[in-house]
């Protein structure tokens, strides 16, 4: 009777091992290593895997995995009062890639235009519609011919953390917000 109680207790614990570490498996299969995101980004920004494992490297530290990704292009423009627009697709581990684009205004103390790819690492995306929702975020630009930066913007749990490469000319600093759609809007409001 000793040896049956014993064998449950042990198999009930094995049982309750196995529950507890299963749903971090499951959550770490959709999320992207550092490895992928540095190899996906230095093939889209065309340049070497070291260069863009120190701009990711620390997005890493501060945030973790991410569970999607955002590729795309944009363009924006500032005389004070700026615009933004792009356009990229979302890729999430086990779901169709979708289209998405963005638009926004910001005020500052901002001139210049720039055009930019832009890889963006989404962290605690529930799903896909989330992503369809205004995004607040602070931004600092300096840009002359060339550079590549990082900016973060957030809504609720979500984070989104956009590393940029451009072309252009452009300094200062801005505030406003994206605002994430399935259509591409003119007006950025």
């Amino acid at each position: 009777m000793r040896s049956f109680s014993i064998t449950t207790m042990v198999m009930s614990a094995a049982f309750l091992v196995a529950l507890a570490i299963t749903p971090t498996t499951a959550a770490e299969d959709n999320t992207y290593s550092q490895e992928d995101v540095i190899q996906e980004a230095s093939e889209f920004f065309a340049v070497s895997a070291g260069a863009m494992a120190m701009a990711i490297q620390r997005v890493f530290e501060e945030q973790g995995q991410p569970n999607a990704i955002i590729i795309g292009e944009e363009g924006s423009g500032s005389i004070g009062v700026g615009l933004r627009y792009g356009e990229g697709t979302l890729k999430r581990q086990g779901n169709a890639d979708v289209t998405v684009y963005w638009q926004g205004p910001s005020i500052g103390f901002d001139v210049g235009g720039n055009a930019s790819k832009v890889f963006t690492l989404v962290y605690n995306l529930p799903n896909t519609d989330a992503i369809y929702q205004r995004f607040p975020g602070v931004s600092g630009s300096a840009y002359l011919v060339a550079g590549i930066g990082v900016n973060y913007q957030q809504s609720g749990d979500i984070i989104l953390a956009h590393i940029r490469s451009g072309v252009g000319l452009r300094l200062g600093a801005n505030v406003g917000y994206l605002s994430y759609t399935q259509r591409r809007r003119l007006l950025p409001f």
